[in-house]
């Protein structure tokens, strides 16, 4: 029986899970199958990978720097985070904190990445066989918050971030084998999420990709429901739910040190509760 993980992102909230994995990391935890979206597809990539504290990195030092977000990259790329600089100038072999490739490649962890084709909303699964030395194209794509970020172009198809089609990809991990999954949010749990935001974002790229706009309104509802059917499959023991009780006011692109800290922290002391789930399956 697989035993899968799914890290859902959210941005900077994404420490949050940092902290589990690093958790997971110090305790030995391994996981059969892996799906990241958006910031969830670095953090396990770290995590199959086996560097723990480099997630860590990102979220309170990287993150700050200009060249990471801000305004300027908007002006000058239309790209408000610069994913190239993430996962290229920083992660590849002579980057200043470079993703071990070939740990990845070796851990026998399956790993998919989700990400949403602009053109058609539909969720393209990568899977880890897509990945090669500096070439972490599937992590950009998968990253690419729309309007905040440009579309990422892969094999001359353009994607956005995997939050838009399949933001938590809990079914798909049993239809990939697994038979039991921990889930790792970056929102309180009985959080429903609203669409006010996502409506915003899609009007601004609406004209363009008509497709993944409509995915990115319906995205609200998409998440509760599937939030909704985690809760369910936990009641049978099937799931494990872990997310934060509070985010300390950390929301997508908040840079805020010590709150990040905190939330890191939190996630860190949660992630003793996957070692019990797991042991209780056994």
């Amino acid at each position: 029986m697989k035993t899968g993980i799914v890290d859902v992102g959210g941005g900077l909230r994404g420490i949050y899970a940092a902290g589990v994995l690093d958790y997971c990391m110090d305790q030995g935890i391994h996981f059969d199958l892996g799906i990241g979206v958006s910031a969830g597809s670095a953090n396990l990539s770290s995590y199959c990978a086996h560097q723990r504290g480099r997630n860590y990195r990102f979220y309170t030092d990287y993150a700050f720097r200009k060249e990471y977000m801000s305004w300027d990259n908007f002006l000058s790329q239309r790209s408000y985070v610069d994913l190239d600089y993430v996962y290229g100038t920083l992660s590849c072999a002579d980057g200043e904190n470079p993703l071990d490739y070939a740990a990845l490649r070796d851990n026998p962890m399956e790993f998919y990445v989700v990400a949403t084709d602009a053109e058609t909303g539909q969720a393209h699964y990568f899977a880890k066989t897509d990945i090669r030395q500096d070439n972490y194209d599937i992590m950009k794509a998968s990253s690419a918050i729309p309007f905040v970020c440009q579309p990422y172009a892969i094999g001359g198809r353009s994607y956005y971030d995997g939050a838009l089609s399949d933001p938590v990809p809990v079914e798909k991990a049993f239809s990939l084998g697994c038979g039991r999954v921990v889930l790792l949010l970056t929102k309180p749990e009985r959080l429903l999420r609203t669409s006010g935001k996502d409506e915003k974002l899609a009007a601004c790229i609406r004209h363009t990709y008509p497709a993944a706009a409509k995915e990115l309104c319906q995205r609200a509802k998409r998440y509760n429901d599937s939030v909704a059917l985690a809760r369910l499959l936990a009641r049978q023991g099937k799931v494990l739910v872990v997310a934060p009780k509070d985010t300390f006011g950390v929301d997508t692109l908040t840079r805020d040190r010590d709150a990040l800290e905190k939330l890191y922290q939190e996630g860190y002391a949660d992630g003793e509760r996957i070692e019990t789930f797991l042991k209780q399956g056994r």
